[in-house]
């Protein structure tokens, strides 16, 4: 084996578990952002929020 396959092959061995770690780190951070958001939305500015956005849309539509 050359001197440049046994590079790449060791710089693939050595990556193995890079791509489980980073969806693990996506996934956290998107059942955080998901738990944050719940939070705002469910509290009372964030239902005036939501009514006050879908009054305006409404408001807009035609029909």
């Amino acid at each position: 084996m050359r001197k440049a396959e046994r590079r790449k092959l060791q710089m693939i061995r050595d990556e193995a578990g890079a791509t489980t770690a980073e969806y693990a780190v996506c996934t956290g951070a998107g059942v955080g952002f998901a738990g944050i958001l719940f939070k705002v939305l469910t509290s009372d500015v964030g239902q005036k929020l939501i009514t006050t956005v879908l009054d305006k849309i409404t408001g807009i539509l035609p029909f």
